[in-house]
């Protein structure tokens, strides 16, 4: 007696990536609601099972649809935006400050819809993400039908849907009791990375993922710099330190893993973390090569992801899939390393093994829901087709197929697209919005581009002290002198430091833009010891308000920003005409002299060889009390005894560049 299916694929080259990697040919697959009840062989099929719709394959390759293991989604938004750039310029420098911009639930749900329609279209049936505002997400991504495992991320920086981690925290358990259980969406919480986070970020987010079970995904090791300042700061790999703060103890997803060795291969693997390799990614940001072969040796779960399409910059699994076979036989040098069948693997069952939901999805076995795709390996570009080797289907796919070639999707046992005609979603609409918003973020971006300002203050952080600046400064012979000096009774010193400091100024060809500079102060303590070390940027005027007397120059103050980057960074992201570099010592006392504070600095400026300097400043509000301090200025510069010294009426910068 046959049983009753509602859907019968016959005709077919059936592809399961079951852990026998078995083929029918012709083969037969039966579907009956939202899951898989048979495989095999179509004259066996066919004998035990009948349908309501017979779907006649037509001699094309059935498999189980394409598993993009990591990924950005709603960045289809964003792709184009920023390249040929370094990861921390492209992050720091355009991402964030777009997405600070404009990322929206609106933003984030046409991103998400945008990026479900590529990915059906290329045969991607489930995917991976992490991004802003989940919730709208995951509601998009079930509104296509896709399957997809939706991390909410968490930074210790302020995002576009969260002021500070402890709301992301608290937006991210709610998300998660919401969509627990949903048929489609299986939802995860997602500290950044690392270096993006905190230990007490990354210990709240393990313990949300344990008490729900559910995934923990995050970015692991993906530039070799990330993991030398992980060393040099805490004195340890990135899988050590993530592993001390409990991450390893929730289902993790670690991304990338570009610069993990043996033993962290072994870490993870001890506790069935799983892998997303994106090779695209990696190769385009030049981050180097993955051990994927030595990952898979290890016993490791690696799947094959895109990336953001901001960095890649397509959805694109096939392309990626050929890739990740590429780059592991050049990388080895070794033409035998992960081969076609493995490689498919890695994009199938292994990758949905590596987001912990191998049991749902992956491979074609009665019990997984149908989530398969029909691949047409019969035009030009994929012909003729041998069939002595019973590897040579999964050798088409890898090597030859395009995702162009995939004509038919079903997820959850629903056909979301039926010869290459998306059901589920209107692409036309779709595209116009995105060139709407494109037109938009364009228009920002050229706008900031005009102004240093602007790119100073995109990168977050910024302050605006709109006071005026008191100086007078003077060219000193006998520093000792000085020095000896501000013990004077009139003089009360409330604060004294010694810095190293090292200045890095930026000029630029528009005058008007002023300068920037880029200062590393080194606090020295009484034993000549580098006590504590900090950076930061000053957005300095292009030129002088004016004099107010006695060789006194009146200032606008600046704008400042923590300089959390490298100076190379900086110098890549603003793209100076012109680079100057200045080494100071600098002995600095904060003073109070007839009620009225002041800075009074005595500077060598040991590079270029200039000399010393006593400067003395101090901020004002108001031209009448810049006069009144530009005078006990000069009082204070001849109570230290620097009467009849040479004055100096310009910054250190400006005398050099003006020679």
């Amino acid at each position: 007696m046959t049983q009753k299916a509602d859907t019968l694929f016959t005709n077919a080259i059936v592809l399961t990536m079951d852990e026998k990697l078995n083929q029918y040919d012709p083969g037969a697959v039966a579907v009956k609601g939202d899951t898989i009840i048979a495989v095999g062989t179509e004259e066996k099929i066919k004998k035990e099972y009948t349908a309501g719709e017979v779907i006649d394959c037509g001699g094309k390759i059935l498999m189980p649809g394409l598993v993009n293991a990591h990924t950005h989604v709603p960045m289809t938004l964003l792709r184009g935006l920023a390249d040929d750039l370094r990861l921390d310029v492209w992050l720091m420098g355009y991402m964030l400050p777009v997405e600070r911009e404009f990322v929206s639930p609106e933003f984030v749900r046409l991103g998400t819809l945008l990026a479900c329609a590529e990915q059906i279209r290329s045969g991607v049936t489930t995917f991976n993400d992490m991004y802003f505002f989940e919730d709208d997400i995951a509601q998009a991504a079930a509104d296509a039908g896709m399957r997809a495992v939706c991390g909410q991320s968490v930074m210790k920086y302020p995002a576009p849907d969260a002021d500070a981690f402890e709301d992301s925290i608290a937006y991210a358990r709610e998300f998660i009791k919401k969509w627990k259980g949903h048929p489609l969406i299986i939802p995860a919480i997602a500290p950044h990375a690392p270096y993006s986070t905190t230990p007490e970020i990354l210990r709240a987010c393990a313990e949300i993922a344990k008490e729900h079970d559910v995934p923990l995904h995050i970015h692991i090791s993906e530039t070799a710099f990330e993991v030398e300042n992980m060393r040099s700061e805490q004195g340890m790999p990135v899988v050590p330190y993530v592993k001390k703060q409990g991450v390893l103890e929730a289902k993790v997803i670690a991304a990338h893993c570009v610069h993990i060795d043996v033993g962290e291969m072994k870490t993870l693997q001890h506790v069935n973390a799983g892998i997303a390799h994106n090779p695209s990614s990696n190769l385009k940001l030049a981050s180097g090569f993955a051990p994927v072969t030595r990952m898979l040796e290890n016993g490791l779960n690696v799947g094959i992801g895109t990336d953001g399409p901001a960095s890649n910059n397509d959805l694109d699994m096939f392309e990626e899939v050929r890739l990740a076979s590429f780059v592991a036989k050049s990388a080895s040098n070794d033409p035998t390393a992960l081969p076609a069948a493995t490689t498919l693997l890695m994009a199938t069952r292994m990758g949905a093994q590596a987001l912990h939901i191998g049991h749902l999805t992956g491979s074609l076995e009665p019990g997984k829901r149908a989530d398969l795709i029909l691949v047409d390996t019969s035009p030009l570009h994929n012909s003729p087709r041998f069939k002595r080797d019973p590897m040579n289907a999964y050798a088409q796919l890898v090597f030859a197929s395009k995702s162009t070639d995939v004509t038919d999707v079903m997820v959850n046992g629903k056909w979301l697209m039926r010869g290459k005609e998306l059901l589920t979603l209107n692409e036309a609409e779709l595209l116009q919005q995105a060139r709407e918003l494109a037109q938009k973020i364009d228009a920002f971006l050229i706008e900031r581009e005009q102004s240093v300002l602007s790119k100073l203050i995109a990168l977050g952080g910024s302050m605006e002290e709109e006071s005026f600046e008191v100086q007078a400064k003077v060219r000193v012979a006998e520093p000792a002198s000085f020095v000896q000096k501000m013990k004077r009774k009139e003089i009360e010193i409330t604060a004294h430091k010694h810095y190293l400091q090292y200045d890095n100024y930026f000029i630029f060809d528009d005058p008007s833009q002023g300068r920037l500079r880029f200062r590393e102060d080194n606090l020295i303590n009484e034993k000549g010891e580098v006590e504590s070390v900090r950076s930061r940027l000053t957005l300095l005027g292009q030129q002088r308000e004016g004099e107010v007397g006695h060789d006194v120059l009146l200032s606008r103050s600046r704008f400042l920003a923590p300089a959390i980057h490298t100076l190379r960074f900086y110098r890549e992201y603003f793209k100076p005409a012109q680079e100057v570099a200045v080494e100071k010592d600098r002995l600095r006392w904060h003073i109070r002299y007839k009620d009225t504070e002041f800075f009074v600095n005595l500077d060598e400026v040991k590079e270029p060889q200039m000399g010393h300097f006593l400067e003395v400043k101090s901020r004002t509000w108001s031209r009448k009390d810049a006069d009144l301090k530009a005078e006990l200025a000069n009082e204070l510069l001849n109570l230290l005894g620097a009467d009849g010294a040479e004055t100096v009426t310009q910054d250190l910068i400006e005398v050099l560049t003006a020679n």
